[in-house]
């Protein structure tokens, strides 16, 4: 939330992620506490080491350095027949990585979700092959779905977890009280400078200050400047929430510079013909939020770049294609999902966002909202492409299909059974 909400809209400016600030973090961590002569004791040779430690968090420093196979060796801190090395904790190559094991391991227990990724087994059948002259971290070919089973765990995590739509709206709700507190929010830093929120990823020392207390600074105080931010943590704290109208999804993807101001003018002034004259809805009373789920390499299929290798012969590493594991794997591997948030909560205005919301999702020819016939009923049926018997695969259903074959142009016959 910090890096990927409230950073983007207090400073549009920067591209900043909290790995940015873990480097500079580990710096500051090092030579604040004097620990180089100590690492040299335990045997680190600097700053070989150093470079090799932040490689391992953020991959090449070189912002700029490719990772492709053609490309040159793009890391310091290890030469090239080190490769595999830098598939263990972050791996940028395909996600497979420890970082990912450690928060399925937690997050599933904490949240009550099967986590159905054994890394035990994977770990037992993992061996370093060469391939094109890299050495990388390759497993059995039986193993094959038991990777996609990770992925499909890292989707739901997402989708029942951290991407649901009540955390969603509270993080938005906590982005906008932190974008009203910043500018009376002062951490002292380095040298007794002192930093707003947004400002003090600029200065480690105000950085590490930066913990889950800020909820509770703002929330316990009695700041007239702070009486806005302070209101919306009451309202997150007692469950006042805002209401989610709705769910729809695109035909093509959304660039992240839509303007989703724009969207909420839209949403404001899609009022259906049926609805009440004496509601009138503000733009900025909605919230859009655009979603990516994804397999985590956005529309490509990680599993393309994990190498396999076979009992017959373990040194020989080898693609598995998805026509080669299963037909029922996904057809795509990312996908945007677009919901709408209303701030108000009393019943009369709650309703007619939610007809507004259908209506924009009609103007903008979105897929139908999965309530929309229950919410909408009057407008839903507006919409050819919405329609039940149209909606599917293929656009219609068995019996359709068989009587429409049947009959092509009067010129075929054809016996069919229709159950």
């Amino acid at each position: 939330m910090f890096d990927g909400m409230f950073i983007r809209k207090a400073r549009p400016g920067i591209t900043w992620k909290h790995e940015t600030a873990s480097l500079a973090m580990f710096d500051y961590l090092v030579s604040d506490n004097g620990l180089e002569p100590v690492m040299e004791q335990h045997g680190l040779v600097l700053p070989e080491d150093l470079v090799f430690i932040k490689e391992q968090i953020a991959g090449p420093l070189d912002t700029k350095a490719s990772l492709s196979q053609e490309a040159p060796w793009p890391y310091k801190g290890r030469s090239e027949d080190k490769s595999f090395l830098y598939e263990i904790v972050a791996n940028k190559r395909n996600g497979i990585d420890v970082d990912k094991w450690d928060y399925f391991a937690r997050d599933c227990y904490h949240l009550g979700i099967q986590n159905n990724f054994d890394y035990r087994r994977f770990l037992k059948f993992a061996r370093v092959c060469e391939v094109d002259g890299k050495k990388l971290i390759c497993t059995r070919d039986k193993e094959v779905g038991n990777l996609y089973d990770m992925f499909h765990t890292r989707n739901c995590l997402h989708r029942r977890a951290y991407q649901h739509k009540v955390c969603n709206i509270i993080e938005t709700m906590i982005t906008e009280a932190f974008l009203k507190a910043d500018p009376h929010m002062q951490i002292e830093g380095s040298g007794g400078k002192m930093f707003t929120l947004s400002m003090a990823i600029d200065d480690m020392e105000a950085y590490t200050k930066l913990t889950d207390n800020v909820f509770e600074q703002i929330l316990n105080s009695s700041s007239s400047e702070l009486a806005e931010s302070r209101q919306i943590l009451r309202n997150i704290v007692c469950r006042r929430l805002y209401k989610c109208v709705g769910q729809t999804q695109a035909n093509k993807p959304i660039e992240d510079n839509q303007d989703m101001c724009h969207w909420e003018r839209a949403v404001a002034g899609a009022k259906p013909q049926s609805a009440a004259q004496d509601v009138i809805l503000q733009p900025e009373d909605f919230v859009v939020s655009v979603i990516n789920l994804d397999y985590g390499m956005k529309e490509k299929n990680p599993i393309n770049n994990v190498r396999f290798y076979c009992k017959n012969d373990p040194t020989k590493a080898i693609k598995i294609r998805k026509n080669q594991v299963s037909k029922l794997l996904p057809e795509s591997f990312a996908e945007q999902l677009i919901r709408v948030y209303y701030k108000k909560t009393d019943e009369r205005s709650l309703e007619a966002a939610k007809k507004h919301f259908v209506q924009w999702c009609m103007n903008m020819n979105f897929s139908k909202p999965q309530d929309g016939d229950v919410i909408a009923p009057e407008l839903t049926p507006l919409k050819d492409s919405w329609s039940n018997n149209n909606e599917g695969e293929s656009g219609e259903d068995d019996g359709t299909r068989a009587i429409n074959w049947a009959g092509v142009n009067g010129q075929k016959k054809a016996k069919t059974k229709l159950f």
